[in-house]
C-alpha cells in the first residue's frame, strides 16, 4: 500500500508498554511518523520530558490535561495504552475521537466486542463515525498470537472443522504489570477469591475466540472460558518479584466455543512464571491439516508495541468507525 506523509502521533499512557512505543518510534524515519506529545496522569511522570522517561532524543513535555494537549496538539493518530477494561478507558478513547484523532490501542476488549461490551462499542463506533475516525484494538494477544494467526493458518484449507491454540509464556520475562495480573505470588486462597470477582486472569482470551469463529464464517455461540492458577512447584525468582512454593506462579485459562454440539473453537493459555519450553501452537483440524509451531513462542511485550507501531499507517487509510482484526489488511512490518 501507499503509506501517507508524515504522521502525527501523540502516545497516551506512559507505563513499560507505552515508553517502548516511543523507543520504537524513534527508530522510524522522521519524515514518515513524528511523536507530538505524551499524556499520563502519573504525578511522577507530568512536567518531564519525553527525553528524559524514554531514553530518547526529545524534548515534549508530558501532560495530564489529555483534552486540552489533544486539541491542541492536533495528531493524526493516538497510540493508546492505559488499560484492558474498555468500560474503564471508554472516555479516553472519546478524548482521542473528539479531537479528530484515529486511535490505535492496546485495550483487549476493544479488539473484538462482546455481549457484555456491545453497548459501549456502539457508542464509540457511532462517536468515531460521526467524527470520521478510525478505532482499532490490537495487540500480540488478542490481535494476533491467538486469533489473526489462526485465521492465517486456515487461508489455505477447503474444509476446517475445529481450530485449537496453545499459548505458553513464562510470564518471568515480561513486564511486572502483567505478572500481577496473572496472579503471581499470591496465595491460592487469594487467587480464588480474585477468580470469584473475575478479576484475575488474561483479558481478551474470550475476544479471541469470538474473532476466530467470526473469521471463519461461524455464528458466534457461547464461549465457556476457565480461569485456574498454576502453582509453583519450588522457589522462583524474577527480577521484580519472589514467588515461594505453594504460592500462584499464574494462571492456566481456557476459552472454548461449541457449535453444532462439537468444539470449534478451543484457545488454551500458560502464562506463569517459570514455564518452561514457551510455544506458540495453532492446529487445524481441516483439509489439509495445519500444524504451525513458533519454538521459543512470541515475546508479548516486543510483539505488542510492534503490533500497535505498524497498525499506524493502516488505521491512517482505514474507514471510520470500530474496526477489529478481521477488517484490516494483512499485518505486517511498518517499513517506509
Amino acid at each position: 500500500m501507499n503509506y501517507p506523509g508524515r504522521i502525527r502521533v501523540v502516545q497516551y499512557g506512559l507505563g513499560p508498554i507505552g515508553l517502548e512505543c516511543i523507543r520504537a518510534l524513534f527508530r522510524k524515519p522522521a519524515e514518515a511518523i513524528e511523536l507530538v506529545g505524551a499524556i499520563d496522569n502519573d504525578p511522577d511522570k507530568f512536567g518531564r520530558t519525553v527525553g528524559e522517561l524514554a531514553g530518547v532524543s526529545c524534548d515534549e513535555v508530558v501532560s495530564d490535561e489529555a483534552k486540552s494537549t489533544l486539541h491542541n496538539l492536533q495528531p493524526d493518530v493516538v497510540l493508546h495504552t492505559t488499560g484492558s477494561s474498555l468500560e474503564q478507558v471508554q472516555s479516553q478513547l472519546l478524548q482521542c475521537i473528539l479531537a479528530g484523532a484515529d486511535v490505535v490501542s492496546s485495550c483487549e476488549e476493544l479488539s473484538h466486542l462482546t455481549e457484555q461490551n456491545f453497548l459501549v462499542g456502539y457508542e464509540l463506533d457511532q462517536a468515531a463515525i460521526n467524527f470520521g475516525v478510525t478505532l482499532f484494538g490490537t495487540g500480540v494477544n488478542p490481535g494476533y498470537a491467538m486469533d489473526v494467526l489462526a485465521l492465517t493458518a486456515t487461508g489455505v484449507c477447503t474444509r476446517v472443522n475445529s481450530v485449537k491454540v496453545v499459548r505458553r509464556v513464562d510470564a518471568g520475562k515480561r513486564r511486572l504489570p502483567l505478572q500481577k495480573k496473572v496472579g503471581a505470588g499470591l496465595s491460592c486462597e487469594d487467587f480464588k477469591a480474585l477468580a470469584d470477582k473475575m478479576e484475575i486472569g488474561h483479558a481478551g482470551l474470550q475476544e479471541s475466540c469470538l474473532m476466530v469463529m467470526k473469521g471463519l464464517g461461524i455464528e458466534e455461540g457461547y464461549v465457556r472460558q476457565t480461569v485456574k492458577p498454576v502453582i509453583a512447584t519450588a522457589t522462583v525468582e524474577t527480577s521484580d518479584l519472589t514467588i515461594q512454593r505453594g504460592q500462584v506462579a499464574g494462571i492456566h485459562q481456557v476459552a472454548v466455543a461449541h457449535k453444532y454440539g462439537r468444539e470449534v473453537v478451543s484457545l488454551e493459555l500458560y502464562m506463569y512464571v517459570g514455564a518452561d519450553n514457551p510455544t506458540d501452537l495453532i492446529m487445524v483440524d481441516g483439509d489439509p491439516p495445519i500444524r504451525m509451531e513458533i519454538e521459543g513462542g512470541i515475546h508479548g511485550d516486543t510483539a505488542t508495541v510492534g503490533a500497535l507501531i505498524n497498525a499506524i499507517p493502516l488505521v491512517s487509510a482505514s474507514e471510520a468507525g470500530l474496526i477489529s482484526a478481521l477488517d484490516m489488511p494483512i499485518p505486517r512490518c511498518f517499513l517506509p
